[in-house]
């Protein structure tokens, strides 16, 4: 690609999971081929190529209530820095506006200054941890719970009805929904670490004890994005030896649409919310 050519932004189909598989695993990021086949098949995708290749993409993700989630903004390295992925953004921010929709992300603390000017005003923060686990589980896995209890436990934290991601979740092989104590969350599986979330608890040591029955079962490394204002689930969970990986800044572009009448513990994911 020319650096003057003016970049031909193109909307992606389920064809192109496999490309977008490539930038997102380039960028050392979780997300398997079945994730990039929801946001394909469910969203708003928008991509550029050069010549055939795929080189930098971002999605919109709608939800009910005239939400949408924007994320997996990538471009590969050797076309960064050209302006691709504000260009891309502002493709999703136009899809948004066509249809009345209010935008959320979860950004990095680089990101974060990046769409601020753009309009969207900070609303919570997340904390990505990583715990490292042995190659063999030790401890009996946790109850498990339907596919109902969860989406009616997500929709009462979000204020969203995300059934339909729930639910792609939940058929994926390796995924199971599980419960204890009043505590219920997502275990699924990721390009390189099982991921946990969404996770709902009454209070912080049903959600810490759920976790701890998580990661004793599990083999492998596993990932969480805790609700940072939880602060003492945190520190449970450090204490513990999940360490802290990064930070991200929950912002939104357009008006509160969704009213919440709980806080979750931990959330689906930044790409999902």
């Amino acid at each position: 690609m020319v650096a003057t050519e003016a970049p031909r932004i193109v909307r992606l189909g389920v064809e192109d999971a496999a490309a977008g598989l490539v930038l997102s695993t380039e960028a050392h990021w979780n997300q398997t081929i079945e994730d990039w086949r929801f946001f394909l098949s469910e969203g708003f995708v928008f991509g550029i190529r050069d010549g055939a290749r795929l080189v930098a993409t971002a999605a919109l993700l709608p939800y009910s209530g005239n939400n949408a989630w924007i994320s997996m903004v990538l471009v590969t390295e050797s076309h960064r820095r050209l302006g691709l992925a504000t260009q891309l953004v502002d493709a999703c921010l136009a899809a948004a506006r066509k249809n009345g929709l209010t935008c959320w992300l979860d950004a990095t603390p680089d990101g974060a200054r990046v769409y601020g000017p753009l309009g969207f005003t900070p609303t919570s923060q997340l904390r990505r941890l990583k715990l490292v686990k042995s190659t063999s589980a030790s401890g009996q896995a946790p109850s498990t719970a339907t596919l109902d209890a969860l989406c009616d436990r997500d929709r009462r934290a979000t204020g969203l009805d995300r059934t339909a991601l729930l639910s792609a979740f939940a058929r994926r092989p390796g995924s199971r929904i599980v419960t204890a104590n009043g505590a219920i969350a997502l275990v699924r599986d990721g390009r390189a670490a099982r991921h946990i979330g969404p996770l709902f608890a009454d209070h912080t040591a049903a959600a810490l004890t759920l976790v701890d029955a998580i990661a004793q079962s599990q083999d492998g490394p596993l990932l969480l994005d805790a609700v940072a204002s939880q602060g003492t689930f945190l520190d449970g969970l450090t204490a513990s030896g999940w360490i802290i990986e990064r930070p991200f800044q929950r912002m939104r572009l357009g008006p509160a649409t969704a009213m919440a009448e709980e806080m979750p513990f931990a959330v689906a994911g930044p790409e999902f919310g």
